[in-house]
């Protein structure tokens, strides 16, 4: 087919997979993060983590495929660049696992020791003589709900 608008959809997606391969994936047999290893934290190592400058790289070739003159070719650049990062908007970012905490680690979250009873009825005294909160038009103005991911 050629249509200019099926060839600028086709070099957007193509733009994007191969801009996101090389920025964040490792690609087939960890190749692609022993290309980022090798090239280290200077100047290309950088510019290959960043997927915006990524983009850039990889719109230029396919967007030889887009244009058919000079000046097209640069506007499809840019625009294949563009598309490319538009699309990777999209994208979630993905779901980090992290190791629990070893055995005896502590972990900021669960208490180390053990409460008394003592000290469970001083805390539900505590909440029984606070009032609650009210909502509506006689809330407090700086109260707010925040929602954490």
């Amino acid at each position: 087919m050629d249509e200019p608008w099926f060839r600028f959809v086709l070099g957007a997606l193509a733009t994007w997979r191969v801009a996101h391969l090389l920025a964040h994936e490792d690609g087939p047999w960890d190749a692609v993060l022993r290309l980022r290893a090798a090239l280290g934290d200077g100047l290309w190592g950088r510019l290959v983590d960043c997927f915006h400058c990524v983009s850039l790289w990889v719109a230029a070739p396919i967007a030889l495929g887009v244009g058919r003159s000079a000046g097209e070719w640069v506007l499809a650049w840019l625009a294949l660049s563009g598309a490319a990062c538009l699309l990777q908007r999209t994208v979630r970012e993905p779901v980090l696992i992290e190791r629990l905490p070893a055995e005896g680690e502590d972990d900021g979250m669960l208490r180390t020791t053990a409460r008394s009873a003592g000290d469970i009825d001083d805390a539900v005294d505590e909440r029984l003589e606070r009032p609650e909160p009210r909502a509506g038009a006689d809330a407090h103005p700086h109260q707010s709900i925040h929602i954490v991911r």
